[in-house]
């Protein structure tokens, strides 16, 4: 699928979501039918990625900072499995405490995390995972980052309603104070015991939803970062080394190259991101456009960043595409101390 076709499937989607339709579904939904049997083998030797065990990695990172830098900056972690950290034995290898470790050396503060991130999660559940942020007498996270939707695709929730649950977690976290930066849907198209041709449509609809999210995340005041080809040709390029023990969730190694790709675009949400890197490089394909178009691209492209721009044009809102340089995210700490609240 074209880039320009992804942009119209993409902005059909979240035109839905906007206004209540519920029709529009992901690509390849009938013939999804025709490849159960591959549905079943897959999910067999998957598994469903339900298993409630995560590692523990909630607490205060950056401890060496605390002092005059000021208070700690929160972090909450929302979402699915891949938020949580499924697939790593220890908190210190989860995104929430790569994120944490790398906000904490980049803003020379200590940072709380928090993570209501629940394995198996769809985006229906984003509404309970807000309502336990918001209800903490803490107060409200300087930033959230969520990551959802491979769920969505894999339980075939109709794509409006996927992004219709999304956005309204962003409109509400924004609403109380909150950036929020989402890791948009993966490409299910790498899960290594997925064959032909439920491959090929797994890839297809989750760059459709991924493209939607942006979407309906920048129009409420978030930022994306496409996770789809970062989950893609590395992951397929190196199964054993990024995919954890079940070949479903990211290993260590996995998380951090996720991490990566994230924090430069949760820094700059914060305002600590070098102020030379904010303005867009032609060079590097970044500039200003129609929001659907900017998110089918990102779609495509691992580790781009959106975000909203003019709030019109002839063409609808616009936005800024961001490719930003990826660095090494700090060494995580060994063991986060319980923060007060």
């Amino acid at each position: 699928m074209t880039s320009m076709s992804r942009a119209r499937v993409a902005r059909r989607i979240a035109a839905g979501a906007a206004y209540g339709g519920g029709g529009v579904g992901l690509a390849g939904a009938a013939a999804l039918g025709l490849v159960l049997a591959e549905v079943q083998l897959a999910r067999r030797r998957v598994g469903n990625g339900t298993s409630p065990h995560v590692p523990h990695a909630d607490g205060l990172y950056g401890r060496t900072y605390a002092g005059p830098a000021g208070a700690p900056l929160r972090l909450t972690m929302l979402g699915d499995s891949t938020a949580a950290g499924q697939g790593v034995h220890r908190g210190g290898q989860t995104p929430g405490a790569l994120l944490a470790s790398g906000l904490a050396a980049l803003a020379e503060r200590p940072v709380v995390l928090r993570t209501v991130a629940t394995p198996g999660a769809c985006s229906d559940d984003l509404d309970r995972q807000v309502s336990l942020v918001l209800a903490d007498p803490a107060p409200v996270p300087d930033i959230c980052v969520i990551m959802v939707g491979a769920n969505d695709v894999t339980h075939r929730m109709p794509a409006t309603r996927s992004v219709r649950c999304l956005a309204s977690a962003v409109r509400r976290l924004r609403t109380a104070g909150a950036e929020v930066v989402v890791g948009t849907c993966p490409d299910l198209g790498t899960i290594e015991p997925v064959r032909q041709p439920l491959r090929w449509l797994a890839r297809r609809a989750s760059r459709q939803l991924a493209a939607a999210q942006t979407i309906g995340v920048v129009e409420q005041g978030g930022r994306t970062v496409s996770l789809g080809d970062l989950l893609g040709p590395e992951f397929a390029e190196n199964p054993r080394e990024l995919f954890g023990p079940d070949s479903y969730h990211p290993s260590a190694e996995g998380y951090a190259t996720a991490a990566m790709a994230v924090l430069p675009t949760v820094c700059a949400s914060l305002g600590l991101w070098p102020a030379e890197e904010e303005r867009p490089d032609a060079s590097r394909r970044e500039g200003f456009l129609p929001v659907a178009r900017a998110a089918a691209e990102a779609a495509s492209e691992a580790g781009t960043e959106v975000a909203a721009a003019m709030p019109s044009g002839p063409r609808g809102p616009w936005a800024l595409l961001k490719r930003r340089r990826r660095r090494r995210v700090p060494e995580q700490e060994p063991a986060p101390a319980t923060p007060s609240s």
